[in-house]
């Protein structure tokens, strides 16, 4: 490090190097985003949504699953009369759509006794 280099030169320097690589267009933060965010999480850790090769594929979360569903119900529930009707059938097909996936996953095992 020389005489013009103070640390906090350097830890700005990071940052600004971090920010850069982390810098792509974000999508709008709106309701749609919110719910379709939850419902993915909710897929990935069924099992539905995976990344890589087959043989790689991890085994449903069933607790985490249960959680990312629960927390959408919430939202149903916290913002009920709220929603426009676009939102509201996003939300309750979401809903009904992960319960019937979640009760497949949770099932899966006992079939293949």
């Amino acid at each position: 490090m020389n005489d013009s280099e103070t640390p906090s030169t350097q830890a700005d320097a990071s940052r600004e190097l971090e920010e850069e690589s982390y810098d792509f267009p974000l999508p709008p933060a709106t309701f749609e985003f919110l719910v379709l965010r939850q419902v993915t999480e909710a897929e990935v850790h069924l099992g539905l949504i995976h990344f890589g090769e087959e043989k790689d594929r991890p085994k449903p979360n069933l607790n985490a699953a249960r959680h990312a569903i629960d927390l959408l119900a919430v939202i149903e529930e916290k913002t009920r009369g709220n929603l426009t009707l676009d939102e509201k059938r996003l939300l309750e097909n979401s809903l009904t759509e992960l319960r019937f996936r979640y009760v497949q996953a949770a099932t899966a095992p006992a079939q293949a006794e």
